[in-house]
Formats: structure tokens, C-alpha cells, sequence
């Protein structure tokens, strides 16, 4: 490990900055405030696994959500990387900001922002669409748990047909946000999906989010067992079953053009994926309207990614 780097103000010395080992445990150490089961966990553990493979490092941009929670109390933190806190509206522009500076000093390191869904599809669209114009150089990742999580479990533009949450106790009306195609639309380099139960894959498309620069979006399906009434120990099974219905599928998008799809689903019942969820009622979910909308969908990038291949 190479000496701390020294900061001076004029002739005094008022800080070391150690340089921050890169192993698989530098990102989230144990004993962080998560809950049991939680998706944002995995996808945190997955990410370290994955720079530490890559010899790489980052710094995380995170607005208000699970994710800023899990730092834990004063003074001490579970982020084993320097993060910065940000306002629900602006963590990419603030990861814009720590992008530019680290590509004027030439330093090496991952920019990344660590966002739920509240953060990405609805409070931080804005700048997230911004930074996606700008083509800024940075990885926006979403851990989307279909709710606003930290502050009580509420609809989010996320949130899909038919779960009920603390603003929608007898069912949510409107259809889920389809974030990937918006971001895809902005034409930046990479957009792609991303699936706890699928780590190979994970890994795969983190390493390559890694060896590109420009806005990278990635979105990750993270079970959250408090909001969604599911067993901590189900998570994992909660999104393989969601791949291999059809309900999340595993993509990659290049420039907005070229696609590339991952897994094949195997088009599995969806009622089980639903009926391990007591956010959700038997009769406001109406599986076989669910059925044709995963077979439609995956027609649809079926034939984007023959027609336009990756």
C-alpha cells in the first residue's frame, strides 16, 4: 500500500487521506443496519466483489434512501469507500460534479451513484435525465425495490400493478415506470438489467459498466421484505422466479440501439412470484393479463435484438 497522501493548507499540515484498500469487503462491512433478506445488500456485496475482481475502486453519490441508512450511526460507517449523502433530487448531479474532478486530476476510481427508486424514477428524474443528456462520465445504479423503503413503504412510480403500500392500501392502479427504456432513449453508452439470482451475469455486466466511460445505467431488482411482505430468505428465489416469468427481464442496451437479451425466460407461472408477497391480494392481480404482458414484452426485445443486435 502506497504512504497517505498528505493535504496542506499553505505550510500546515490538517489531514492524512490513507489510500482506501480495494478487497471484497472494502465496499459494505459486516454489522451495516440492513434488514434480513434485503436486495440492496446483495447488490452491494455483488458490486465490492466485482471492483475488488477488477482491481478497481469508487466513490458512491447516494441520495436519501435504505442506502444512505445503512452508513449507520455517527461517527462510524458500513461504506468502506468515500460516500457522499445527497438530497433526494441530486445525487447525479452531484456524482457529475465528483466525475469532473476526478477526470481533471486524472485519478483513477469508479464514480457511482447508489440509488433506490424513489431517487431514480420520480424525485431524481430530473438530474438523472440530465446527467444522461450530458453523457457524464459516471454509473448510475438503481437497487429498485418498487417502494419508498426508508420512509415507510409508499407507492413509488416503481411500484407495480396491484401491490398494495401505505398509499395505496387497496392496490396501486398504474402500471410500473418502464425506467431501462427511458434511460436507453437518452442514446448514453450502456443501460442494462441487472438480477441478484443471476450473479454470473451481475458480475459480467459490472465489469463491463467498468471498462467504458460515459453514463452507464443499471438497474437492479431488489427484493425488500419489510415492504413487500415476503421471508428474507426468499429474496434470491423472488427474482429468479421474476426472470423466469418474464416479469424482469435480463437486457443489455448499447447507445440506444443495440440490444442484447440475456436469458431466455422459460415463461414460469407468475402466481407463485406474486402469492409469496402479502402485498398483494389474490383478486387485484389478474395473472393472466400478467401472463400476456411478460410474453409481449419479451416478443418485443426478442425481435429489438435480432433486428438490432448488440
Amino acid at each position: 500500500m502506497s504512504t497517505p497522501t498528505r493535504i496542506r493548507s499553505g505550510a500546515m499540515a490538517f489531514s492524512e487521506v490513507p489510500v482506501i484498500p480495494c478487497n471484497d469487503e472494502c465496499l459494505l462491512r459486516a454489522g451495516n443496519t440492513n434488514c434480513g433478506g434485503c436486495g440492496m445488500s446483495i447488490g452491494l456485496t455483488m458490486l465490492g466483489r466485482a471492483l475488488a475482481e477488477a482491481e478497481d475502486t469508487c466513490t458512491l453519490a447516494i441520495p436519501a434512501c435504505c442506502g444512505a441508512v445503512t452508513a449507520g450511526a455517527f461517527p462510524t460507517t458500513s461504506y468502506g469507500v468515500p460516500t457522499v449523502c445527497t438530497t433526494f433530487a441530486a445525487s447525479p448531479a452531484v456524482a457529475s460534479g465528483l466525475a469532473a474532478i476526478r477526470d481533471i486530476n486524472g485519478e483513477s476510481g469508479q464514480v457511482i451513484c447508489w440509488a433506490g427508486d424513489g431517487g431514480t424514477y420520480d424525485i431524481g428524474l430530473a438530474t438523472l435525465s440530465a446527467a444522461a443528456e450530458r453523457n457524464e462520465n459516471l454509473i448510475y445504479i438503481c437497487y429498485d425495490n418498487e417502494i419508498y423503503g426508508n420512509t415507510g413503504g409508499q407507492r413509488s412510480s416503481a411500484t407495480p400493478h396491484g401491490a398494495r403500500t401505505t398509499t395505496t392500501p387497496g392496490g396501486k392502479e398504474e402500471r410500473k415506470k418502464d425506467i431501462l427504456a427511458i434511460m436507453a432513449a437518452h442514446g448514453i453508452p450502456y443501460a442494462a438489467t441487472l438480477s441478484i439470482a443471476h450473479p454470473e451475469d451481475f458480475r459480467r455486466k459490472l465489469l463491463t459498466a467498468f471498462g467504458m466511460s460515459g453514463m452507464r445505467f443499471l438497474l437492479i431488482h431488489s427484493p425488500c421484505p419489510t415492504g413487500w411482505k415476503s421471508e428474507p430468505a426468499d429474496s434470491v428465489a423472488l427474482v429468479r422466479m421474476a426472470v423466469a416469468s418474464g416479469l424482469f427481464p435480463l437486457v443489455e442496451i448499447f447507445d440506444g440501439e443495440r440490444y442484447r437479451v440475456n436469458v431466455e425466460p422459460d415463461f414460469t407461472d407468475p402466481a407463485e412470484y406474486f402469492a409469496r408477497q402479502r402485498r398483494f391480494h389474490d383478486d387485484e392481480v389478474d395473472l393472466e393479463a400478467t401472463r400476456r404482458t411478460c410474453r409481449a414484452r419479451h416478443e418485443r426485445l426478442r425481435f429489438l435484438a435480432e433486428s438490432f443486435p448488440a
